[in-house]
């Protein structure tokens, strides 16, 4: 199963994520012509500083929700084969259980006649999520965790003995 994974150490804070994020979440799936969109698309991966370090916050689907369990609406489910925790917001309430329990503070309210909250949907329509396709720095990875610890694992080891990885 794959999942959005964050290198901190190579995030600028450019904010091009949030940027991608909104624009794939617009009507017109358009830059420019987002920006005119009668109701302005919104991003659901947000670059939070931490003193003069910028970390991307984003929703991290997680395996056990707690957004879903408190979704009175039955507005948030799971979508097994995706593994993504989604949000549907014709069905939502507008009573934002989902927003009081989000380990992470990723849920968002937008009106669409009334309010809503909305989520990331982790891009079901693309194969990588346009916030990881609209890193330049590649901070951010969809990646199997397997693959991803595998790779921090190697990194480690070649930070600890200054030397390179054989190949196995």
């Amino acid at each position: 199963m794959k999942k959005i994974l964050v290198h901190f150490e190579k995030c600028t804070g450019c904010k091009s994520c949030e940027l991608a994020c909104a624009v794939e979440h617009s009507v017109s799936k358009n830059l420019m012509q987002a920006i005119f969109e009668p109701r302005p698309p919104r991003h659901r991966i947000y670059v939070e500083a931490v003193g003069s370090k910028p970390v991307p916050v984003h929703c991290h689907h997680c395996e056990e929700a707690p957004c879903e369990k408190a979704c009175i609406s039955g507005a948030i489910r799971t979508e097994m084969q995706r593994g993504a925790v989604v949000l549907l917001g014709q069905k939502c309430i507008g009573c934002w259980s989902c927003v009081m329990v989000c380990p992470v503070g990723v849920i968002g309210r937008q009106h669409n006649g009334h309010s809503v909250a909305f989520k990331c949907d982790r891009c079901p329509d693309r194969d990588t999520p346009a916030c990881v396709a609209g890193c330049p720095t590649h901070a951010l990875e969809f990646v199997e965790v397997e693959s991803f610890t595998r790779q921090r694992r190697q990194s480690a080891a070649v930070s600890a003995t200054g030397g390179e990885l054989c190949a196995t």
